[in-house]
């Protein structure tokens, strides 16, 4: 791979913005990378038209279909600058020989501390709070402390096991749900092993670390309605966990008292999305990632693995 004719495409604006290391590596490996136009991800036309050329894919958020490999003849490696390999078409690529890698754990101390930041912002309504004192108000907003109260961390890979680290840093009482986590590994964790809708019922906070469903959302319009009356929602995973119409229903009637996301099934959120206008949401452009020391480990990682 260390012919100049070797071409890499870089999808996503984010690669290697907080370190010149992963740039180093591919110059002087001679995997001449083409940058994106500008400081945003490629449209998918633009996508389909530009790997054409490239041996190499670094992406993103893209999505990597079987119309984009058939595009790519000199396709030889498909590498995603993140944990998840959710966008990218598994079986298609596998059918064309072509591997695909990412950069595991390189980003999970950032959402997760991300997470845990949301957390306390849906509880104590800070962005709430800012909102009313840049436009002129002074109010005194109360919500609850999270000692003596219950986390419900659905999904406990690494970064459900950080957050369950922090809540418990906090004094709260974990519960688990991991279908691909021996109950063992959780206690170990000093988080208590239980079942989804047990999870649902009994937790204060709830936040999801899972990739997306094949079908419908997880928490479709029955399991919000399951939920803690008063609880909290956070998902700072992956759009599509949730039913976005059925949880501003939750939260306008008051079924949840507050949620906090930064992922969505259609990103950018879109006009006239019902989240927009529902009462004590916080919104955020799926940035848990964006820590320089993430960038850096995340770059390096895709960088080396195409080398």
């Amino acid at each position: 791979m260390s012919s100049p004719a070797f071409t890499t495409l870089i999808t996503t604006p984010t690669f290697a913005r907080h370190s010149a290391a992963p740039w180093t590596l591919l110059a002087e490996s001679g995997a001449g990378p083409l940058r994106p136009y500008g400081d945003r991800a490629l449209p998918y036309p633009e996508l389909l038209e530009r790997i054409s050329g490239a041996d190499a894919l670094i992406a993103g958020m893209d999505r990597i279909t079987a119309e984009v490999l058939d595009a790519a003849p000199r396709l030889k490696v498909v590498a995603k600058h993140g944990v998840g390999t959710d966008t990218i078409d598994l079986d298609a690529a596998r059918d064309r020989g072509i591997p695909v890698v990412c950069a595991p754990g390189s980003n999970s101390r950032a959402v997760a501390e991300y997470t845990f930041g949301l957390i306390l912002d849906a509880t104590r309504r800070i962005t709430a709070s800012h909102h009313a004192v840049a436009e002129g108000s002074w109010p005194k907003l109360f919500g609850p402390e999270l000692h003596g109260r219950t986390l419900g961390v659905v999904g406990f890979g690494r970064i459900g096991r950080l957050v369950a680290g922090y809540a418990r840093a906090f004094g709260m009482r974990v519960l688990a749900h991991d279908p691909y986590v021996a109950d063992e590994a959780v206690r170990a964790a000093d988080a208590e092993p239980a079942p989804l809708d047990v999870v649902l019922a009994g937790a204060d906070v709830v936040t999801l670390h899972l990739p997306p469903p094949s079908g419908e959302p997880l928490l479709g319009a029955a399991r919000l309605a399951a939920m803690k009356p008063g609880a909290v929602l956070v998902n700072a995973a992956r759009g599509g966990l949730v039913d976005d119409a059925a949880l501003a229903e939750a939260l306008h009637c008051g079924q949840l008292t507050a949620a906090a996301l930064d992922a969505f099934a259609a990103e950018p959120l879109p006009p006239g999305h019902p989240l927009r206008t529902a009462p004590n949401v916080t919104l955020t452009s799926h940035m848990a990632a964006c820590t320089p020391e993430a960038n850096h480990a995340m770059g390096v990682m895709v960088a080396e693995d195409i080398l």
